[in-house]
């Protein structure tokens, strides 16, 4: 694509150069002023092409070059301006080879660094998959643990309901203490009869026990 776009404008002077040949019979004059149109027409494809910026040194010379055969047709030095048109249209076909292969280079450097930034950026989204895929797997592990100690806690709740309550009973006995009555009387003295014995008192403590 590259190579046909700067090989068009060459292609145009060519067929310029072409249109204002002129039969072999014809002077050195006709000749001459047919190799400057050729030399014309490379200089301005040159031109068109961006040669001046990019080789000016050539440029300039394929110009100067153009220029003095010029002046050698307008002075009659009609050899010297044929020669002097050829090595223009030289000078001008130089500076386009150079030009279109500096392009040329310049495709294929950007081509391989669009190929190297788009291996980088499938190189980056496959460690972002693999670190999500790391992350998912911690936070299913997470899960997973957290529903351990959820079961867990379950299962000791309902041990500790349906495990069995152990009751265990003390009786402590407490009895008064015995209560003497004596009966004085004028006639006789008795001894009074011992005291009934009093009724126990008993008092019952539980203490619940739980395993």
């Amino acid at each position: 694509m590259l190579r046909t776009k700067f090989l068009a404008p060459l292609l145009a002077a060519s067929a310029m150069a072409l249109t204002v040949a002129t039969p072999a019979h014809a002077g050195k004059s006709d000749r001459a002023r047919t190799a400057i149109a050729a030399a014309e027409a490379k200089v301005e494809t040159a031109r068109s092409m961006g040669v001046g910026a990019e080789l000016p040194t050539a440029t300039a010379q394929a110009q100067e070059a153009l220029a003095n055969a010029r002046e050698d047709l307008k002075a009659g030095r009609k050899s010297q301006a044929i020669d002097g048109a050829i090595h223009a249209q030289a000078l001008a076909d130089a500076a386009i080879g150079e030009m279109q292969k500096r392009k040329e280079q310049e495709a294929a450097e950007a081509q391989q660094q669009s190929a190297t930034q788009a291996a980088q950026a499938q190189n980056q989204a496959a460690q972002a998959q693999t670190q999500a895929a790391a992350a998912g797997d911690r936070a299913a592990a997470a899960e997973r643990q957290a529903a351990a100690s959820a079961a867990e806690a379950t299962a000791a709740r309902t041990a500790a309901q349906t495990a069995p309550t152990q009751v265990e009973t003390t009786v402590t006995t407490q009895s008064p203490a015995r209560t003497h009555r004596t009966t004085r009387t004028r006639v006789t003295r008795k001894v009074a009869k011992p005291a009934a014995p009093a009724p126990q008192v008993t008092t019952t403590t539980t203490t619940v026990k739980t395993p």
